[in-house]
């Protein structure tokens, strides 16, 4: 289970700077996991795949405008703050840079202190806890001075916060998007209902995980940072449902996925109504209770997540698609084209 196994060459410039204007219009590579074939389409071609009795299954998490500019109220030196989760009242776990410079009892302000924090404890990796005061509502306070938390790949500034959201978004705390569901406009997902595919939301916050890259050489020895979720009743009986009728279980993203593995391990490849947090790493071999087709994006070298698709398609198939998509030019990663497994 060495690293190196998950490895391919990418392009710098195939890397996607900016979105698309329009959500539905990247690209779509459609691997067929078991004979390997690859299909090149556009996004909105996915309605083509979906049949009626589907279930297709989107996390409707919120990205929070986490990143946070301030200085040290002692020093006055500049300090850049990621929420990454709310502990309980207004105490969250974040990523501060420089970290180090960052001690119990540091005061940081925040928009000529429209908002104010202090330090009360470490945690792993380098994580910080802070204690934030302010006047009103935190979340419209966050909303006035703080920016979207684009992963440190894409250098461009994002001309607007909801380009890093998708538009079923609601439910807030996400440290980053559940970018496979970016490719969706309302008029798409009313196209697929159309059909007759129920449409599903379940919520997985999207946390540290994200921002840590596999640092073992054997993979089995990486630990995943854990991230909460929650699956409705009404979403479970659907799922249920649509297993039973014999409809295809199509997850939106490797976050979803997550949500739905772990739900299903933990029942015996049931559904019910659930919510914690969890830890799951899926890599080569896993068998797949919840999942019967994904779609996603096309993630970075050497990640958690390309061992996720694949476990899912096979590693060589999966590679070999990877490989496809760099020679057509695909564009990678958050703001990139899409990619359907079934």
């Amino acid at each position: 289970m060495n690293i190196n196994e998950y490895d391919f060459d990418l392009p710098e410039e195939l890397i996607a700077q900016t979105p698309l204007k329009d959500r539905s219009s990247s690209r779509l590579l459609v691997l067929d996991k078991e004979i390997g074939e690859v299909a090149h389409r556009q996004f909105t071609d996915i309605t083509g795949y979906l049949q009626k009795g589907d279930c297709l299954v989107l996390n409707d998490t919120k990205v929070l405008p986490a990143r946070l500019y301030g200085v040290k109220q002692d020093t006055g030196a500049n300090v850049e703050v990621l929420l990454l989760h709310q502990r309980e009242g207004d105490s969250w776990e974040v990523l501060t840079k420089p970290a180090k410079k960052i001690k119990i009892g540091t005061e940081i302000s925040f928009g000529e202190g429209k908002l104010t924090a202090v330090c009360t404890g470490y945690k792993d990796h380098g994580g910080r806890i802070l204690e934030f005061s302010y006047e009103g509502i935190f979340y419209e306070v966050l909303d006035a001075l703080g920016e979207m938390p684009l992963p440190p790949y894409i250098k461009e500034k994002l001309p607007e916060k909801d380009r890093y959201q998708t538009v079923y978004a609601r439910e807030e705390g996400s440290a980053a998007a559940p970018t496979a569901g970016l490719h969706f406009t309302e008029e798409l997902l009313e196209e697929i209902k159309q059909i007759g595919v129920e449409i599903v939301f379940i919520t997985l916050h999207v946390g540290l995980g994200t921002f840590r890259p596999v640092s073992a050489e054997n993979i089995e020895e990486h630990e995943m940072h854990a991230e909460f979720y929650q699956m409705s009743e009404e979403a479970a009986e659907t799922l249920t449902k649509a297993r039973q009728n014999g409809g295809r279980i199509i997850s939106v993203g490797t976050t979803s996925t997550r949500t739905l593995e772990t739900i299903a391990r933990d029942l015996d490849g049931a559904f019910a109504a659930a919510s914690g947090w969890t830890d799951i790493f899926i890599y080569p071999p896993y068998e797949f209770r919840a999942v019967d087709g994904l779609i996603t994006n096309f993630h970075l070298p050497k990640s958690t997540l390309v061992m996720l698709i694949s476990a899912f398609a096979g590693r060589e198939k999966v590679l070999h698609a990877y490989r496809e998509a760099v020679n057509e030019r695909y564009r990678f990663f958050s703001f990139g084209d899409a990619m359907f497994i079934l």
